[in-house]
């Protein structure tokens, strides 16, 4: 049942499984390497892309289902197509780059996989500083090819609906982003990778459809932010006063949800908390 790995040169039993020793805080060797700087280009090159794709889509189905333009309202992709959009995005991301820098994709999980000590300091911060300039860069592409509409449709940008108060877009920003943290811990589980080797092939799957249902559930709240880069970066290039005046929202919400799903995966699932007072080891 479960399969074999080797571990030190050595073969185990699923059940002899060992966790990969957490990430340094500051590795200077990791600097050196090119591998390094080769994640953070990967982490740019896919945030811009899904950012092109992604706003692209929003405004396309805000222009179709304009009453100045058309008069048919249930024309275009509908948030049914948004949210495709979004998970589908991130699901052929998420298995592109996924062997090069993690394919994190956002600051927001970026954050949770630090808080885990999965990456260390320098590469956590790179990462965030890379994910920011390609949402700008994706954002900036959209409004450079479709300018009239971009700046009409309000540019993607994230803004918290009519008739909801700010405690309920930050708690939907919080619960969304916790789906989506949790389920990139749970589908990429080194002890499940080690157990069944259909894991990590299918790790992008349920990482798409987690961005997909959570979009589904609130776009009619926040417009779905969880992820801090995609709301700054249609913040920046849409430029209007409105844009901004949420904002906090997108950043502080994702960064509390990622921070709840790292912690209670790490510490609650996997038993850490019990690991540590060495009352018991987990058996999941």
């Amino acid at each position: 049942m479960g399969k074999d790995v080797e571990v030190g040169g050595h073969d185990y039993g699923a059940k002899d499984y060992q966790d990969p020793p957490p990430a340094d805080l500051f590795d200077p060797e990791e600097l050196t390497k090119w591998s390094f700087y080769r994640a953070i280009i990967a982490e740019f090159v896919a945030t811009l892309l899904f950012l092109y794709i992604t706003v692209l889509t929003v405004i396309g189905y805000k222009s179709q289902t304009d009453p100045a333009h058309s008069s048919d309202q249930c024309g275009g992709v509908g948030i049914l197509g948004i949210a495709w959009a979004f998970g589908g995005m991130i699901f052929v991301l998420v298995y592109c780059t996924a062997g090069i820098s993690g394919g994190h994709i956002n600051p927001a999980v970026t954050f949770g996989l630090f808080l885990a000590r999965k990456v260390t300091l320098p590469r956590a911060f790179m990462y965030i500083v890379a994910q920011c300039l390609g949402a700008i860069c994706g954002c900036g592409l959209v409004k450079a090819f479709q300018k009239s509409y971009y700046n009409t449709y309000g540019g993607g940008a994230n803004e918290l609906a009519d008739g909801y108060s700010k405690g309920t877009g930050l708690g939907a920003e919080i619960i969304g982003t916790f789906v989506l943290v949790y389920t990139v811990f749970s589908a990429t589980d080194p002890k499940r990778n080690a157990r069944d080797s259909h894991v990590p092939v299918l790790a992008p799957l349920p990482i798409g459809f987690a961005v997909f249902m959570v979009h589904l559930a609130t776009i009619p709240i926040t417009g779905t932010g969880i992820n801090p880069a995609r709301s700054f970066g249609a913040a920046v290039m849409y430029g209007k006063e409105k844009a901004w005046d949420d904002q906090w929202l997108f950043r502080v919400g994702p960064m509390i949800g990622a921070a709840i799903a790292a912690l209670y995966h790490q510490y609650v699932l996997r038993a850490g908390v019990a690991k540590g007072l060495g009352s018991f080891s987990s058996n999941a």
